[in-house]
C-alpha cells in the first residue's frame, strides 16, 4: 500500500454562462431585443463563479461603485429580491446598465477571472436581477429619509439626471425632472434602439422614480420655455443640468448637403422616439436605403447600421478611417453587427459625396488610409494612401462621427462658464458649476461618453447637492 499522500483533486472550473440570443438571420429584420436573458438556473450557476474577493477589483472598475460581490452572492443563494435591493443602493438603473454598459472595460475588465479566462458575467447578472424584480417582484420601494422641504430641478432625463433624481429622493428632497421631449429618458429612449434597450425597460425605470416621488414634466425646454434664473424664482433650491450633447457633427466634405445624408442624431431619434420604423402605423416616416453607409465606428454608428439593416437595406457598410483596434464601439456591438451581415470598411475615409440631377445621393468617393503617428487623442493618425481613391455606391449615408453641446440652454445663461468646445465647466468631483446653486454632469460636461460614466457624474453631483442643501455652498 502506498504511503504517499494523495494529490488534491483540481477544482473543476465552471464555464461562463452564454447569454441566449435571437439568431442573427432572424433578428437582422426585427426590432426585438437581441439577448434573451438568463433563466434562474443560469443566473445562479453564473453567480457561483464569483470568487467573492476580499478586495474586489470589479468594484473599483464601476463608476457608481456597485457592491458587485454582494449582489452576485445573493443571486447565488436564490435571494433575487435581496440582490436587486443591494443594487438599488448604488444604481438607480440596473436594467439599463445591465444592457448597455461597457462591462468589458469596466467591472468585468477588472475581474480576477479575466486574467486566465472569462470574467464573471456581471452585466448579465445585473440585468437578470432587475428583470426578475420587474416580472416577479413585490413592487416595494426602498426606504427614504424624511422630507427636508428642499426642492431640486433636474434638467434632462437621461442617465445622469435620473441618477441625481433617484439619489436626492432617497435623501428626502423633492425632485422635478424637466424634459424637453414629449417622453422622458433622454438618450436612453431617443439614442439607443429598441433591439438593444427596449423602451418599456426605460419607462419602467422612470416609473420606479415616479413611484418614489419624482415629478416628471415633459415639453419643458429649459433655456426657452423657462430659464435657470426663473427656476430659482419659482422656489427651487438647486438645479442640476444633465442635458447631454445632442448637437450633431458633420464631416464637412463636398456634397454633404445631398438628399439622403442624415446625422445619426436625426436618424436614431426618428427611429426610436418617433417610432418611424412602424410607418404607416405612425405618421413619421424614416428614409430607407438599399445601399447604406454609416460613417463612424462608435456605439452610435453600430446602432445606426443595425437599424438600417432592420429597415430592409440590401447592404450596410461601416466606414471608418482607423483600424479595428481603434474602433470605440463595444466589442459586443461590433460582434452583433458583423453577425447581422454588416460589412466593415476600415482604414477608409470619404472625400466627397456624389448625386444625380435631382440632388439625391448616389455614391461616395473614398481614400484608403494607413496609420501614422499618434494625434492629440492618443490614437494613431490616419494618413491617406496616394492614388488609392475608389467609389462606393450608396443611396443613404448616416453621419455618426460624434456630437457637440447644444447651445440652447447655455446661451440663455451667460454666467455659466464654458470650455473651448462650449461644454459646461464643472468640478469633476462635485459637479459644481460657476453659477451658485447649479450643478452639471454627463455629456454636457465631458462630451459624448457612456451611460455609466454619466451616472457616476450624477452620483457625485447628488452628494454635493445634498451637502449644499444641508450646510450651504
Amino acid at each position: 500500500m502506498s504511503t504517499q499522500p494523495e494529490k488534491k483533486a483540481k477544482k473543476k472550473s465552471i464555464p461562463r454562462a452564454a447569454m441566449p440570443e435571437q439568431a442573427p438571420e432572424v433578428r437582422r429584420r426585427n426590432f426585438e431585443e437581441v439577448p434573451l436573458g438568463y433563466t434562474r438556473e443560469m443566473a445562479m450557476e453564473e453567480a457561483s463563479r464569483c470568487l467573492q474577493c476580499k478586495k474586489p477589483a470589479c468594484v473599483e472598475g464601476c463608476p457608481v461603485s456597485v457592491d458587485i460581490p454582494g449582489f452576485i452572492k445573493l443571486i447565488k443563494e436564490g435571494d433575487f429580491t435581496g440582490s436587486i435591493r443591494n443594487l438599488w443602493t448604488k444604481n438607480a438603473l440596473p436594467a439599463v446598465c445591465g444592457r448597455v454598459c461597457p462591462q468589458e472595460i469596466q467591472c468585468e475588465g477588472q475581474c480576477i477571472l479575466a486574467k486566465k479566462g472569462d470574467p464573471v458575467a456581471i452585466g448579465n447578472l445585473e440585468r437578470f436581477a432587475a428583470d426578475y424584480e420587474r416580472a416577479y417582484g413585490t413592487g416595494a420601494l426602498p426606504p427614504k429619509a424624511e422630507p427636508t422641504g428642499k426642492k431640486v430641478a433636474v434638467v434632462g432625463s437621461g442617465p445622469s439626471s435620473l441618477t441625481v433624481a433617484g439619489d436626492l429622493i432617497v435623501k428626502g428632497h423633492a425632485v422635478t425632472e424637466l424634459e424637453a421631449f414629449h417622453k422622458p429618458g433622454g438618450v436612453l429612449v431617443y439614442g439607443i434602439p429598441e433591439f438593444r434597450l427596449p423602451k418599456e425597460i426605460v419607462a419602467q425605470e422612470i416609473n420606479f422614480l415616479e413611484r418614489q416621488g419624482a415629478e416628471v414634466q415633459c415639453n419643458a425646454v429649459v433655456g426657452r420655455t423657462v430659464s435657470i434664473d426663473e427656476l430659482f424664482e419659482e422656489g427651487y433650491d438647486a438645479v442640476y443640468l444633465g442635458v447631454g450633447a445632442g448637437l450633431p457633427r458633420f464631416l464637412n466634405v463636398p456634397g454633404e448637403n445631398l438628399i439622403g445624408i442624415l446625422s445619426a442624431n436625426e436618424y436614431l431619434t426618428r427611429a426610436n422616439l418617433m417610432k418611424a420604423y412602424l410607418f404607416p402605423k405612425v405618421d413619421t416616416p424614416i428614409p430607407r436605403g438599399k445601399n447604406v453607409v454609416v460613417l463612424g465606428a462608435g456605439n452610435v454608428a453600430m446602432d445606426s447600421a443595425r437599424t438600417a439593416m432592420r429597415l430592409g437595406a440590401d447592404s450596410v457598410k461601416i466606414v471608418y478611417r482607423r483600424s479595428r483596434d481603434e474602433m470605440p464601439a463595444r466589442a459586443a456591438e461590433i460582434h452583433h453587427a458583423e453577425e447581422e451581415g454588416i460589412e466593415m470598411f476600415l482604414l477608409t475615409a470619404p472625400t466627397r459625396f456624389t448625386g444625380n440631377d435631382k440632388g439625391r445621393l448616389t455614391g461616395m468617393a473614398c481614400l484608403q488610409m494607413e496609420l501614422g503617428e499618434p494625434d492629440d487623442s492618443g490614437r494613431r493618425r490616419p494618413v491617406p494612401k496616394e492614388g488609392s481613391e475608389f467609389q462606393m455606391e450608396c443611396d443613404l449615408a448616416i453621419i455618426a462621427v460624434g456630437s457637440g453641446a447644444n447651445p440652447l440652454l447655455t446661451q440663455s445663461t451667460p454666467d455659466l462658464k464654458l470650455n473651448q468646445w462650449d461644454y459646461i465647466m464643472a468640478d469633476p468631483e462635485t459637479g459644481k458649476t460657476s453659477k451658485k446653486g447649479v450643478w452639471a454632469g454627463g455629456d454636457i460636461v465631458t462630451g459624448a461618453a457612456t451611460v455609466i460614466l454619466a451616472m457616476g457624474a450624477g452620483r457625485k453631483a447628488a452628494d454635493s447637492i445634498h451637502d449644499y442643501l444641508t450646510w450651504g455652498w
